[in-house]
């Protein structure tokens, strides 16, 4: 068995809920979300997310891990959504302004181990690029633009060559 996840405890009118951030992205206990929304959210209810926002995962919780089923943020605005109630606007509310906030400034600085984007910017185009383990990393379907832009390439693409031709019919 993997090591247990050590999530966050939050308190809202005397019910906790458990929340970690997994990759740049919080998850919550369904369990609790469920008494927090006033609902038993089995598995029939969490049936209505896509399969990447729920999943088991082994959570130590009040000294004990354990696995639960978590929900991911998407996931818990989605089930906010399919089953609406006015007061559930305050609990939105909580999770978006304090709960995640707090999981994400509570994340230990470390070097960069998950993908970040950039874009380099030149007067006829823009590039996005991503950066992920020490290396640029840039779209194949971006390839042709670069290719066209770039002043070393001193062969005429086959395309500009074709289009050229096909403009003198």
């Amino acid at each position: 068995m993997s090591e247990p996840f050590l999530p966050t405890r939050f308190t809202r009118n005397k019910t906790h809920l458990h929340a970690l951030l997994v990759e740049n992205q919080a998850w919550l206990c369904a369990h609790e979300l469920g008494r927090l929304m006033g609902k038993y959210l089995d598995g029939r209810m969490l049936s209505k997310l896509d399969a990447d926002q729920r999943q088991m995962m082994c959570v130590q919780t009040y000294g004990e891990a354990k696995e639960r089923l978590m929900v991911s943020e998407s996931g818990v605005y989605a089930l906010l959504v399919y089953h609406y109630c006015p007061e559930y606007r305050q609990l939105r509310e909580w999770l978006t302004h304090q709960v995640v906030p707090a999981l994400r400034d509570a994340r230990p600085l470390r070097s960069v181990e998950r993908p970040t984007l950039s874009v380099l910017n030149w007067p006829q185009m823009s590039l996005s690029m991503l950066h992920w383990q020490d290396e640029q990393w840039i779209r194949l379907r971006d390839m042709p633009c670069l290719l066209t832009h770039d002043p070393f390439n001193r062969r005429e693409s086959w395309w500009r060559r074709a289009s050229r031709l096909l403009s003198g019919f």
